[in-house]
């Protein structure tokens, strides 16, 4: 079944909207400003809270009452350039919803260019490491997830936590990771006139994207899928057909499935770049959100 008509006008939307140099602008100061501290208005039964972590903040929703026992850790998107926009307030409060009312930490870890690697990832290790250490957080406990370069800044994570022999956390949901910032995958050829984000000329932020620094990209701290995922948690991928990154989704589920790694691969068919983020007003976002409360069901 194709899309529906409120889909198509959406897509197009994005499209027109990231013709407009969306994306190649968020090297300018105000894309990597915070907006964690500008309020969103949760529902009476929620409540939230700033966290002031040293170098970062983050953002805590929990049921005022009885919750699920799963803990979520959220990276948020934004090619490592954004910094945390008010519009993650909505998504920490859909993990929160999906996951039965679970408790959600939102993670508004330091951007480029800036601060280019490894600020984010230390930022995502001292999140880690209040929840388990500080707060006594079983990981059996703790969901990670991300979306875009949060999704690969996840991975990333897993990848440092085993190499510190800490315990890994209960599972990944990963929407549209952004797993190989070498761009070696095909789909940055072939969707490239076909994705509505990222197409047409407005990839400034994949192709030269200024986290990395001095560091070489195929450190797997960097682009997690070029690692070893024998021994990582169960994972959730969701990626849309028509992203210039589809291909980090594609590898990364066939090299993960191949090693041993319990993994749900889902193509959701004519979807851009992070299309989660649409929430409620488009039908394949839904199912994608629905989507990940049964994964969360499963662990």
């Amino acid at each position: 079944m194709g899309l529906s008509r409120r889909t198509r006008l959406i897509k197009n939307i994005v499209a027109d909207l990231n013709q407009m140099n969306r994306f190649t602008d968020l090297r300018l100061s105000k894309f990597s400003e915070s907006e964690i501290d500008q309020g969103f208005k949760f529902p009476d039964y929620i409540e939230t809270e700033i966290i002031e972590m040293p170098d970062f903040k983050m953002l805590r929703l929990a049921a005022k009452e009885s919750g699920s026992d799963f803990v979520t850790l959220m990276f948020h998107g934004g090619g490592y350039c954004q910094a945390f926009k008010r519009n993650y307030n909505r998504v920490a409060g859909y993990y929160h919803e999906v996951s039965r009312a679970g408790t959600v930490y939102a993670v508004d870890y330091r951007v480029a260019p800036e601060n280019v690697f490894p600020a984010a990832l230390d930022d995502a290790t001292r999140a880690y490491d209040y929840l388990v250490q500080d707060l006594k957080i079983d990981p059996s406990r703790i969901i990670l997830s991300g979306d875009s370069a949060g999704g690969g800044l996840a991975l990333s994570l897993v990848h440092v936590l085993r190499s510190q022999w800490k315990k890994l956390p209960a599972g990944l949901v990963l929407m549209s990771p952004w797993a190989d910032l070498t761009t070696s995958g095909p789909s940055y050829v072939n969707n490239k006139e076909i994705d509505p984000v990222f197409g047409g000329g407005n990839d400034e932020l994949i192709f030269n994207n200024p986290y990395p620094g001095e560091t070489d990209k195929k450190d797997i701290r960097i682009s997690p899928l070029f690692g070893d995922f024998a021994g990582f948690p169960p994972m959730l991928i969701q990626v849309g057909s028509d992203e210039m990154l589809y291909s980090d989704s594609e590898e990364l589920y066939l090299k993960a499935k191949a090693q041993g790694v319990q993994v749900r691969f889902t193509v959701y068919q004519g979807m851009f770049h992070v299309f989660q983020l649409g929430g409620k007003i488009m039908e394949e976002s839904k199912e994608a959100w629905r989507e990940v409360g049964r994964f969360y069901d499963s662990l």
